[in-house]
């Protein structure tokens, strides 16, 4: 298998001589001579140019034939960030193969969530990142099956089907021929328990990462029931697509020397199965895949958001888990308060959501599906009525699948779906691009705490939206580096 032709391969070696992790998850090298493949900043020494190939994807370097490299681990590295800036239909792919779509409704089932046909998109991820969505999915499995080998102290059987193998030898196999080591050899001399539903792992991201920043916000937030807050840890429940489950994450400022740092994670999962969609919907809460470094230089010589990135630099934008209960707290939270939003959604989760069989701490509750909140009454809403029936209509949109709100689709066409609805305006429609789509440029010129936010820092907010033509393409960062210059985080109003 040749490399993708889109990798400029002296580019890339200029990155590997450089070990620049800046490209940790853009490209992997594949050195002939040793037969495995590596991260570009892997601190051994650098192979000659003629040995090396790039690949765009861990599955296209396992391919044709190489296997991971031991030191330098080059599948745990984040996703790469060009899939959510360009947002086209090998990223939007990628994002639902890592949430096991693939493992849950083969290839077809993908093909259908991104408008394509089997043999097409097949062909587009092939020329994109160098192999098929079977291979794409194969890596991810064992991906997932690594960490949780090395992390957890869940038997092999237990990894096996959490990582989505469909048995114990597929599992064996896999792992032995893509990291030349039995599950034994890459857990060394570590024991195992049985499976409890309980696992603690540990989520890569690059740094600098504002993990205190990130908690700020996602503790402003907490709806009671769904989620819950403490110093420096939140937790929230997940609606995974073979039952319930919590997480509950430790936030703090990380500044790894590599380019990359581990957030301590804990979930608790009603089946196992659903190991890999809950990893990849709380990095995406986590904005993981983000190039902080990229990011913030984009912003270096900028008068207005310079300064705050040299202030909060690694600022995150707070993904969310489930794109439907997004749009729904979303239309809630309109022309309230936070603290009022918070109350409200509160009350819809006590009297609609899906309790859970075992509390955890202050996690009671799963947020109610949109079915259920299409048969509500819109009077009986505790909003003005016509919020009611904007939460009502939007539900049945979302349970009859016209409108998915997840990291597959298509973020124009999504965005026209919702303006088409009453009661949603361009404010909650982009604001659940932001948060629920991972847009990376998206500016709200007339929320109110981005008007006193500019006020605040000697701007005019009439001009709002022409100060940040210059801040694409990361305006949805901007947003956030001004959101956090208010003493009382404040997103939710529409002017």
């Amino acid at each position: 298998m040749t490399p993708t032709p889109r990798l400029d391969p002296e580019s890339c070696y200029r990155a590997v001589k450089a070990r620049d992790r800046r490209f940790d998850g853009v490209f992997y090298t594949a050195v002939r001579t040793t037969g495995i493949y590596c991260r570009p900043s892997c601190p051994a020494r650098t192979p000659a140019y003629a040995n090396v190939t790039f690949h765009p994807s861990a599955a296209a370097a396992q391919a044709a034939g190489y296997r991971a490299c031991k030191r330098c681990l080059p599948d745990a590295t984040p996703g790469s960030p060009d899939w959510d800036v360009a947002a086209d239909v090998a990223g939007r792919a990628m994002r639902l193969i890592a949430d096991g779509v693939v493992d849950r409704d083969g290839v077809e089932g993908l093909a259908a969530r991104v408008g394509y046909t089997r043999r097409h998109l097949g062909r587009i991820l092939t020329a994109e990142l160098g192999a098929g969505p079977l291979a794409l999915a194969r890596a991810r499995r064992a991906q997932t099956a690594r960490v949780l080998i090395e992390t957890t102290e869940l038997t092999y059987a237990d990894i096996a089907f959490a990582a989505g193998f469909a048995s114990v030898r597929q599992f064996n196999d896999t792992v032995r021929e893509v990291y030349a080591a039995t599950p034994t050899e890459l857990r060394g001399r570590r024991g195992h328990r049985t499976a409890t539903g309980e696992m603690r792992m540990r989520l890569a991201v690059r740094t600098p990462f504002a993990g205190r920043a990130l908690h700020a916000f996602l503790a402003a937030h907490v709806v009671a029931g769904v989620e819950d807050a403490g110093p420096g840890w939140y937790s929230r429940t997940l609606d995974l697509p073979h039952g319930p489950g919590t997480v509950r994450l430790e936030l703090d400022d990380l500044h790894g020397h590599d380019g990359t740092a581990l957030v301590p994670a804990t979930f608790r999962l009603a089946d196992l199965r659903d190991t890999g969609a809950a990893v990849e919907r709380v990095r995406r809460m986590l904005d993981a895949d983000c190039d902080p470094v990229a990011v913030d230089d984009a912003f270096a010589g900028d008068p207005v958001i310079g300064p705050l990135v040299r202030r909060r630099p690694g600022l995150r934008v707070p993904g969310h888990p489930d794109g439907h209960e997004l749009a729904v707290r979303t239309v809630v939270g309109q022309q309230v308060s936070v603290a009022g939003a918070r109350t409200v959604t509160a009350r819809i989760v006590q009297e609609h959501g899906r309790p859970l069989a075992e509390p955890v701490g202050g996690l009671t509750h799963v947020f109610p599906d949109a079915a259920t909140l299409a048969a509500a009454e819109p009077e009986r809403l505790p909003m003005p009525r016509s919020r009611g029936w904007a939460i009502v209509g939007l539900a049945a949109a979302l349970a009859a699948g016209e409108i998915a709100l997840d990291r597959g689709t298509d973020r124009d066409d999504v965005r026209r779906r919702l303006l088409d609805l009453p009661g949603i305006g361009p404010w909650t429609a982009d604001y659940v691009a932001m948060r629920g789509l991972g847009h990376p440029d998206v500016f709200l010129p007339t929320d109110l705490g981005i008007r006193t936010a500019l006020r605040g820092l000697d701007q005019d907010p009439a001009v709002a939206a022409t100060l940040a033509q210059e801040w694409r393409p990361w305006r949805s960062y901007a947003q956030m580096h001004l959101w956090h210059t208010l003493d009382v985080l404040e997103p939710r109003k529409e002017a």
